[in-house]
């Protein structure tokens, strides 16, 4: 039987983060896989924009062309 099971290791013994239909004493095979620390897994653009807590007008979405490269935006009528 192959599971693939997340635990954390405690410096002694390994701590599954959800319940093993295993019976007590039954012996295992563990393949070890760390995992990246929380500081080194990437941030998605919005996470990072929305940390930098930036100022600016509320149609920056709509007419960002405009602040970004100075284009006049045409109207939708």
């Amino acid at each position: 039987m192959h599971e693939k099971i997340e635990a954390t290791f405690d410096g002694k013994v390994f701590r599954p983060q959800q319940p093993i239909k295993l019976q007590p004493n039954t012996r295992v095979q563990i393949t070890i896989e760390t995992e990246p620390a929380a500081r080194d897994k990437k941030e998605s653009f919005l996470q990072t924009a929305r940390a930098l807590k930036l100022d600016g007008p509320v149609d920056w979405s709509e007419n960002i062309d405009q602040y970004l490269y100075g284009k006049e935006m045409k109207k939708d009528e």
